[in-house]
C-alpha cells in the first residue's frame, strides 16, 4: 500500500524544528491528545462487549493514521503501567474518522486483557503501518473463509469491503467460523442479516463445546465445499487450526492463512547451542526446544520484533550458518543466508546470525 507524504503544515514545522519529535509530541499533546507532528494515533470513544470475553472499541484516528486495506493488520502499543506493549489487530473501518478494534481476551494476554477489562473512553492507542496479503481477492471465483475464535475480525473487515465494493451481489461467499459456545459468536447479528440479504453470502457456525458439540475443523467439512478447486481459501485462527486448514484445503486455487496466536510444537529437545550476532560482535548460548527471540530476551538482547507468530516480519533476520527449526509447523531449515523469523523458530545447531 503506498501512501502520499502530506506537507507539514507550518505549527508542526515550528515545532519539529524547534523542539524536535518528542518534546514537540509532548506539548501538542496536552493540547489535544490526538495532535501529533508523526505519530498515528487514536482515542478510544465507544466500547462495548461484543461476545463473551470480547470487547469492541470504536476509536477516533489522527491524521497520520493510514487505514490498510480489508484483511490486513495493524501493530498498535498501548501503555500499561508505565510499560509500552505492542500487539497486532485486524481493524475495520467505520467511516473516514472511526475504525472499530475488536478484542478477544486471551488467557494471561496482557494486552489483551487490559483492552478487555480496563481501557477507557479516552485512552489513546498508537498505531504502526499495517501488513499482510490476505486481501479481497482480484478474481470473482468463489470465496471460502475459515475462522476460528478471534480469527473472524479480518473476516468481517473483507466481508464489510465487499459490501461496499457491491462484490457481495456477484461473488459466492461462504463463512464458516468454529467458536466454543453460542455466547463467543462475535458479530452474529451482523452475518445474519448479511445472509438475508445477499443470496451468494453463506454462513455457518460450529460450536464446540456445546452439549450437542460440533466437531473441531476435519475432512467431515469438505462436503459443505462445492468447487474448492475453483475456489479461494482464506484462514485465520490459531495456529492448529490454520495448519490442519492448510492440509485439508491445499487443493484450493488459491489459499492464504494467518496465525493470530502461536501453538508450539511438542518439543522434548534439550541442551544448549551457541548462536553469534554478528552485528553485536557477542556469542551467546541459548537453549534448544525455545525461540530464538525468547532465548536473547532472556539474556537482556532486545530484538526488534512485533507480532511474535511469524506474521509481520518484524524480527526477521539472516541466518548466516546454522539450523533451525520452526515451531508452529516443524520445519527444519539448514540453508546458509535464508531469511529467519526468529519469535517462531528454535536453534537446532550453532547458529550465525546477523543482529
Amino acid at each position: 500500500m503506498h501512501a502520499v507524504e502530506k506537507q507539514k503544515s507550518p505549527i508542526n514545522s515550528m515545532f519539529d524544528m524547534v523542539l524536535g519529535h518528542n518534546t514537540a509530541n509532548f506539548w501538542l499533546q496536552k493540547i489535544n491528545p490526538l495532535w501529533s507532528v508523526q505519530q498515528a494515533l487514536g482515542k478510544i470513544v465507544q466500547k462495548e462487549q461484543s461476545a463473551t470475553d470480547t470487547t469492541s472499541l470504536t476509536i477516533e484516528t489522527n491524521r497520520h493514521f493510514k487505514m490498510g486495506q480489508a484483511g490486513q493488520h495493524h501493530p498498535i502499543t498501548v501503555e500499561i503501567h508505565g510499560r509500552r506493549y505492542e500487539r497486532t489487530y485486524s481493524l475495520t473501518q467505520l467511516d473516514t474518522q472511526h475504525v472499530l478494534l475488536t478484542v478477544k481476551k486471551v488467557e494471561n494476554g496482557v494486552v489483551s486483557n487490559w483492552l478487555v477489562n480496563d481501557a477507557q473512553i479516552g485512552d489513546i492507542i498508537e498505531f504502526d503501518q499495517p501488513y499482510g496479503d490476505m486481501l479481497i481477492p482480484e478474481n470473482k471465483m468463489p470465496l471460502i473463509l475459515l475462522a476460528a475464535g478471534s480469527g473472524i475480525t479480518p473476516m468481517y473487515s473483507l466481508i464489510k469491503a465487499l459490501v461496499q465494493t457491491k462484490q457481495l451481489d456477484q461473488q459466492p461467499v461462504h463463512l464458516m467460523y468454529w467458536v466454543k459456545k453460542h455466547a463467543d459468536v462475535a458479530f452474529k447479528q451482523q452475518f445474519d442479516q448479511l445472509m438475508q440479504q445477499y443470496p451468494n453470502f453463506k454462513f455457518d457456525v460450529f460450536y464446540t463445546q456445546e452439549t450437542q458439540a460440533d466437531t473441531r475443523l476435519n475432512d467431515e467439512y469438505l462436503h459443505l465445499v462445492q468447487n474448492l478447486t475453483q475456489s479461494t481459501v482464506y484462514v485465520c485462527g490459531p495456529s492448529g487450526f490454520v495448519v490442519t486448514a492448510e492440509k485439508l484445503f491445499e487443493n484450493a486455487q488459491v489459499l492464504k492463512s494467518e496465525a493470530f496466536s502461536l501453538t508450539p510444537i511438542i518439543s522434548d529437545e534439550t541442551g544448549f547451542v551457541n548462536v553469534t550476532l554478528t552485528k553485536s560482535n557477542k556469542v551467546l548460548a541459548i537453549p534448544k526446544g525455545q525461540s530464538i527471540l525468547a532465548s536473547l530476551e532472556q539474556q537482556n538482547i532486545k530484538p526488534q520484533h512485533g507480532c511474535r507468530m511469524g506474521i509481520c516480519n518484524k524480527c526477521a533476520c539472516n541466518k548466516a550458518q546454522g539450523a533451525t527449526k520452526n515451531l508452529v509447523n516443524g520445519q527444519e531449515n539448514a540453508e546458509p543466508n535464508n531469511l529467519l523469523r526468529i519469535c517462531v523458530n528454535t536453534a537446532q545447531t550453532d547458529l550465525v546470525i546477523d543482529i
